[in-house]
This record gives structure tokens, C-alpha cells and sequence, in this order.
């Protein structure tokens, strides 16, 4: 047995990733943009040199068991990715193209059921059998855990909570094609999107005013909102309560112990918890009520994701082209 695993997470805008040890300790990590490359060949190609940067630097050749990816939608099944509405290249057979570059056995999860897998690795999961690990990125992705096992479902594509349907009439139109989905709102893009239909409706003064409202990013919605903005305040009032209304709708599917966050509109703090919370309450089947924790997750902002696609690393066998989509 080799004594690193690679792990990579592949995200909507960054794809980080690092090189981790039989106890978890990520050794070395690094990071390219996603969204660089329209061409996958191209993205895969500055992936490996990268990665095998990172490897010299810290005299890993040859000393690596398996890499585990984190993607949205992929599917751990088959190893491919299909239909990933936030990447440049929709769908391919992501395992088997890796393996091929890298020459080494790759395994792959969704992202947010790696994320999962490493929270409840090493972080505030640790000890949890049943979770909803929700991720509020580019988009909103899930991971649910029941009796310690992440749910894949018969065909490796369970557990996307950021696509159930909030609005049934009149949602926005959210980037996998339907109206109305959790993502089109709770995620930082939704958040941005918040803050430009509320600027556009209401008039009052806001700092939000003083920038090109095409430019709004959900961390100036955020410094806003810190700097005593109401209507900044609103958009999250806004966000956490439809989040939390989701959320009390997911209860009665699993009855999880936990709702955990994470991503960077998490860690915007009692602006968005404090109406999640209580807007789930709320909302909530009498039998759940009070049931529930919320929390944060206590891994840094990628070791989430990437410790939990590490996990995969050590399981991972070579692909059967067939198997692989080809």
C-alpha cells in the first residue's frame, strides 16, 4: 500500500486539491480555476502538471495509491459526471480520463457526498450516522448520510436537495433547466440574483447602489448587511428563511440528527442562521420539532471536500472502458 492519496474538488469556480496521508493530514494542497478551460483536455492537462508539481514538491512520486474526485454530479457508480449544469463540459466519463492521464485507479463521488464523507471523517459529523450535509456554493449541493452509509440510490445519482422545487409558480429559472429549484435561490449566484430583483422592486437607499448592479457578488451583499444595510439584511432574511422552509420539508425524508453547512455563504453567520432557524421551526412537522441541530462544518473551506474525495482515493480500482461510458 502506497502511502498518499491524491484528492481533488472539482467546483463550479475553483478545483483545489491535495495530497493527503492514511491519517487525513493533507500534506500539500493547490488549486486551478475551473472555468478556465472550455476544453476538458486542456482543464485535465493543467490539472496533471499542477498535481504532479505538487507531488515533486513534496517526494510523492510514485507513492501515490488513488486519487478520489469530488464533482458535481458525478456518479460513483460508473465514474462519470452527466449533465453538471455548472461546469464547461457538461458530461463526460470523468473517472476513466483521469485515470488514463495520471495512470493511476481514480474513484469519484458528487461533491457535496464527499464533502459528507469528510466531515464525518474528521469534522463536526464525526460520531453522526444520520446527516444532511448541505453545500452553499456556486450552487447547492447535498449529501445525505442514513445509518453511516451516503445514500447513491440504484443509480449513484441520489440526494440532489438543491433541485427539489421551492416555488412551483413563477421560479426562476435555475441552470439544470427547471423553475423554482432550492439552487436558483440559497446559492451565492441565487443570492446575487436576490439583490438585483430587490434593488430593481424597492427604492430605499443601499450601499448595494453604489456598484454596477450586474456586478453584485454575494460577499457584497454580505459586507452590506455587516455595515448596516436593510435591504442587504433583507436578502438574507429572504435566503435563510426559504432555506429553512427546505429544510423542514427534508426532515420528514430521513429525520437527520444534524443539518450541516458549508461554503462561503455559511459563514456569513446569524444573517442567514438565525432566519433559517427559525423558519425550519416553523415550518416543521410537530413530531421533528426541535429535533434538529444546525451547524457549521469545522473543516477549512476545501478540506471538506477534498479529505472526503481522498477517502474514495483508497478504494479506487482500475476502470473497464465499458464501465467508463466509452
Amino acid at each position: 500500500m502506497k502511502p498518499y492519496v491524491l484528492g481533488i474538488d472539482i467546483g463550479g469556480t475553483n478545483t483545489v486539491f491535495g495530497i493527503v496521508d492514511a491519517r487525513g493530514n493533507v500534506i500539500a494542497s493547490s488549486s486551478i480555476k475551473t472555468q478556465k478551460h472550455a476544453n476538458f483536455e486542456d482543464y485535465l492537462e493543467e490539472l496533471y502538471v499542477e498535481a504532479q508539481r505538487l507531488i515533486e514538491l513534496n517526494d510523492a512520486v510514485d507513492k501515490i495509491q488513488g486519487i478520489g474526485i469530488g464533482a458535481p454530479n458525478a456518479n460513483y457508480y460508473n465514474g462519470c459526471i452527466d449533465n453538471a449544469v455548472n461546469l464547461p463540459w457538461p458530461s463526460l466519463p470523468l473517472a476513466h480520463l483521469v485515470s488514463d492521464k495520471f495512470g493511476i485507479p481514480v474513484a469519484v463521488t458528487n461533491d457535496a457526498n464527499a464533502a459528507a464523507l469528510g466531515e464525518m471523517t474528521y469534522g463536526a459529523a464525526r460520531g453522526l450516522k444520520d446527516f444532511i450535509m448541505i453545500t452553499l456554493g456556486t450552487g447547492v449541493g447535498s449529501g445525505v448520510v442514513i445509518n453511516g452509509q451516503v445514500v447513491y440510490g440504484h443509480d449513484g445519482l441520489a440526494g440532489e436537495l438543491g433541485h427539489v422545487i421551492i416555488k412551483r409558480n413563477n421560479g426562476r429559472l435555475c441552470g439544470c433547466g427547471r423553475t423554482g429549484c432550492l439552487e436558483a435561490y440559497c446559492s451565492a449566484t441565487g443570492v446575487a440574483r436576490t439583490a438585483r430583483e430587490f434593488l430593481e422592486a424597492r427604492s430605499e437607499p443601499s450601499l448595494l447602489r453604489n456598484m454596477p448592479v450586474e456586478d453584485i457578488t454575494s460577499k457584497d451583499v454580505y459586507d452590506a448587511a455587516m455595515q448596516g444595510d436593510q435591504l442587504a439584511k433583507d436578502i438574507f432574511n429572504f435566503t435563510g428563511t426559504l432555506l429553512g422552509e427546505a429544510m423542514a420539508d427534508m426532515m420528514v425524508f430521513s429525520s437527520p440528527e444534524a443539518f450541516i453547512l458549508f461554503g462561503g455563504l455559511a459563514k456569513s453567520g446569524e444573517l442567514i442562521m438565525r432566519p433559517l432557524r427559525d423558519a425550519m421551526e416553523r415550518n416543521m412537522l410537530s413530531m421533528f420539532k426541535g429535533k434538529a441541530k444546525v451547524i457549521l462544518s469545522e473543516l477549512k473551506e476545501a478540506d471538506a471536500a477534498v479529505l472526503g474525495a481522498s477517502a474514495l482515493g483508497w478504494e479506487a480500482k482500475p476502470m473497464p472502458a465499458a464501465v467508463a461510458g466509452l
